[in-house]
């Protein structure tokens, strides 16, 4: 295939020189489409204060032990990866809203199955169907936004898919506090159903319905979406080059984006970030905060505030400035929270958070304030760091690099590299806690913070301005 042949048979969506769209509506959408993210982030920190609840309940509960807590956390990143695979194959041959739409019903499914749980199956159960809505939300609802937007707010845009997540883990921590599990999970309904009302009377994305051969209805998602159908033009009639096949992975448009998506997935999950999380509360205790709930709160919201700068700054700033500025901070955020733990266990005065890192540490002492206080220092540098880029950036970018006929299969294999990442460091992290000792597992993730930075500046393009397809020719080398 040429890449003549490629640029006659992809949509051509591009707006008269001079234009600006006049409806709002677009904004409306990306909000119905963003309340899947919110649900997405909401199951996510719904494990936080529900175990400690959970505990709190028994014998009414059923029984949670470590093991079984360890799970009810994790097992959602197994029905992401699923969900990932299924949401490939959805967003491509149902469509963009049809499965935004039906990722709504597995979200309510796992809550209710939660709430009526009577042992532990049922929660293990109830958590895995949430999972698998996260993974189809967490791809499905970043390609809607960035095909109904256009390219001066699709930065914008793209970034309140992570915003949402932050938010929904915010929600859920404060939520937490008043609301015990079962009703928790109550909460956890309202956001997709929310989703299931509005999505009804959103318009499927204009270059999908281009794929399919309906021009009017593609007209009329434009004219509802933009306040304008003017200006617009269809590309010549041509073969729709649907579907994957592995010999396309030789075509530069393919192979290029794919590289990139995979090392930004694989790049978010290194980069320490669920192994901060983890520690959260444990070093806001050592720096002498009563309340380690409340710490869960304060880290939610400077995520939410940070990933809302990134959102407002992104259509100005640029993709690679942010996430080179992003992969800079935690740098030196990952080497401080390194210092710290080599510094607490090598020193005659070790902290007593050591004692967590057994059999690694050293023989556990009164801990020092003051070293506690470089940890929250450094914690709370990172997860505004990886705000402000690493988190939302990832997947804002795998939603406008790929070329259509590919991108249901590509977004599908991220998605899946994310969550895949995400269970494994997780789980075993503290296997590398072990060999490495904490300070060299966070000195390591340092490294790869290093490495994300190198491969931001030689191998990410800048997407800002840009329409999808100038991103398509840009990789082909038209």
């Amino acid at each position: 295939m040429t890449p003549e042949d490629t640029e006659e048979s992809q949509p051509l969506l591009r707006p008269p020189s001079g234009s600006f769209p006049r409806s709002r509506r677009v904004f409306l959408a990306a909000f119905a489409a963003a309340l899947g993210p919110l649900s997405f982030g909401f199951a996510l920190g719904y494990s936080s204060p529900a175990i400690p609840s959970l505990r709190r309940d028994a014998p009414a509960a059923p029984r949670l032990d470590d093991e079984a807590a360890s799970w009810f956390g994790a097992i959602v990143t197994l029905g992401a990866a699923a969900g990932g695979v299924l949401g490939g194959w959805l967003v491509d041959r149902a469509g963009r809203k049809l499965s935004l739409l039906l990722c709504t019903m597995p979200f309510v499914t796992g809550f209710a199955v939660i709430t009526a749980a009577q042992d532990l199956w049922m929660l293990l159960g109830g958590r895995l169907f949430t999972g698998l809505a996260c993974g189809i939300a967490s791809l499905v609802a970043p390609v809607y936004i960035s095909e109904i937007a256009y390219p001066a707010v699709r930065g914008l845009l793209g970034s309140c898919v992570q915003l949402m997540v932050v938010t929904g883990i915010l929600l859920a921590y404060l939520a937490g506090w008043i609301l015990e599990w079962r009703w928790l999970a109550v909460l956890g309904c309202v956001p997709p159903s929310l989703m299931l009302l509005l999505m009804c009377y959103m318009p499927e994305t204009p270059r999908f319905l281009l794929t399919q051969h309906k021009h009017q209805e593609a007209m009329a998602a434009l004219q509802f979406l933009w306040g304008s159908e003017q200006g617009w033009e269809e590309p010549p009639a041509g073969d729709e080059h649907q579907g994957f096949h592995l010999d396309q992975l030789r075509q530069p448009g393919v192979y290029k984006p794919f590289i990139i998506g995979i090392s930004l997935m694989a790049f978010q999950q290194l980069s320490g970030i669920n192994a901060v999380m983890f520690y959260a509360e444990t070093i806001f205790e050592e720096a002498k905060f009563k309340d380690s709930s409340l710490a869960s709160v304060i880290v939610g919201v400077i995520q939410v505030l940070f990933t809302a700068m990134a959102a407002l700054i992104m259509d100005r700033a640029g993709r690679r400035l942010l996430l080179t500025l992003s992969g800079v901070i935690m740098v030196v955020s990952t080497s401080t929270f390194g210092a710290y733990f080599e510094m607490t266990q090598s020193s005659p005065s070790n902290s007593s958070l050591v004692d967590l890192f057994m059999p690694v540490s050293m023989e556990p002492v009164i801990g020092s304030a003051g070293l506690a206080w470089l940890a929250v220092g450094s914690m709370c540098l990172f997860i505004a760091g990886f705000a402000l880029g690493w988190g939302p950036i990832p997947w804002l970018l795998m939603s406008e690099i790929f070329p259509l006929h590919v991108k249901g299969v590509a977004t599908g294999v991220c998605v899946l590299t994310n969550w895949l990442m995400a269970f494994l460091v997780t789980k075993e992290f503290n296997n590398l806690m072990e060999l490495l000792r904490p300070y060299g597992a966070f000195w390591l993730a340092s490294a790869f913070c290093i490495f994300s930075v190198l491969f931001t500046v030689f191998c990410v393009p800048e997407t800002k301005g840009k329409t999808l397809e100038q991103i398509t020719a840009q990789f082909e080398g038209r």
